[in-house]
């Protein structure tokens, strides 16, 4: 039985014993791994939501030192040319963020590669399993 619910601004897509991935229109990307996107929640009903990429840490843009912010906006530019304005992705294992109005999930492209392994395999991010992030300055 499939259940949708808004709740704060974020939403759950619940399904007994099965992964289900729900499309996104992408509305623009914050940084290297988080971007904003429309997502239809049941008929006529759209929320705009803050979408924080599973598995992967990208380079802060306020970083501790011009090298992570450099590094920033490389992974932000790549990341905004795979998810231009209008492109229609895939959100799958969707999960409640630390943050209000924001989710993490697993994002796949129309060609069916995954963001976050495109990232981590360009050298623009690397793994990340939701623990403490290592820093990018040395």
């Amino acid at each position: 039985m499939l259940k949708c619910f808004v709740n704060f601004c974020c939403f759950y897509i619940i399904m007994a014993g099965a992964a289900l991935a729900v499309p996104a229109v992408i509305d623009y990307v914050l940084d290297g791994d988080t971007f904003a996107a429309k997502v239809m929640l049941e008929d006529d009903i759209k929320i705009t939501v803050r979408v924080r990429l599973l598995d992967v840490d990208t380079p802060e843009m306020k970083g501790m030192c011009q090298k992570e912010i450099d590094m920033a906006n490389v992974a932000k530019n790549r990341t905004s040319e795979l998810l231009p304005t209008g492109t229609v992705v895939e959100l799958v294992d969707i999960k409640d963020d630390k943050y209000l109005g924001r989710i993490d999930a697993r994002v796949f492209l129309p060609d069916g590669r995954e963001l976050s392994t495109i990232l981590i395999d360009e050298n623009l991010g690397r793994k990340y399993d939701g623990g403490k992030r290592g820093g990018w300055c040395d």
